[in-house]
């Protein structure tokens, strides 16, 4: 996508404000941030790994971490520049769309990127999830990641295929509060 920059061009700042929710103001300071932390203006994921960390400190997030990292790096280059990441946390940030952020998750949840979410790439992202909370989750009363995998394949495999389409993930979701939020990280329920 482009090597660092020291200052945001008019193109991209014009494209995010055309492409998310936030205005010129808070796009530059989202750029200083991102340049303050990343002088080369691309993220590794090592770098993401990190910053990451930071939130969860009582569990292990490198393996979610992974997969969302894989989700934002939209050109597959191994890094994330500005103008992706900042795509990526308007689509995560309660200033997301529903749907966009459905549909963000689907593609986290399709691992191996061919239109269709199987039982294996679920309970990958659900044991990632778990480890990521680590001690925050261990005193309480938790299905496994195969039973979790099971209810939600039960409820949106509408026609049993065995695998869930986008359209079957983000429908799902819509309709069942807890799915949301548990699917999208967010504490926001999806909009009546």
């Amino acid at each position: 996508m482009g090597k660092g920059m020291s200052h945001l061009s008019k193109e991209d700042l014009r494209f995010l404000q055309e492409n998310t929710k936030f205005n010129k103001e808070e796009i530059k300071q989202w750029y200083k941030g991102f340049m303050r932390d990343c002088p080369d203006g691309q993220l590794s994921r090592e770098k993401f790994k990190e910053v990451y960390a930071q939130f969860f400190p009582g569990g292990d997030p490198h393996s979610f971490c992974n997969h969302v990292f894989r989700s934002f790096d939209k050109d597959g280059s191994g890094s994330i520049e500005f103008k992706e990441f900042l795509l990526a946390i308007n689509i995560t940030s309660n200033k997301g769309d529903p749907k966009e952020k459905l549909n963000w998750a689907f593609s986290m949840y399709d691992i191996d990127g061919n239109g269709t979410i199987d039982k294996s790439e679920m309970e990958s992202i659900i044991k990632a999830i778990y480890n990521m909370l680590g001690s925050a989750i261990q005193d309480q009363q938790i299905e496994t990641p195969q039973e979790r995998t099971s209810k939600i394949f039960n409820k949106m495999d509408t026609n049993n295929d065995g695998v869930l389409s986008k359209e079957e993930f983000v429908n799902g979701c819509m309709n069942d509060r807890c799915l949301y939020q548990m699917l999208t990280a967010d504490g926001e329920a999806p909009p009546e």
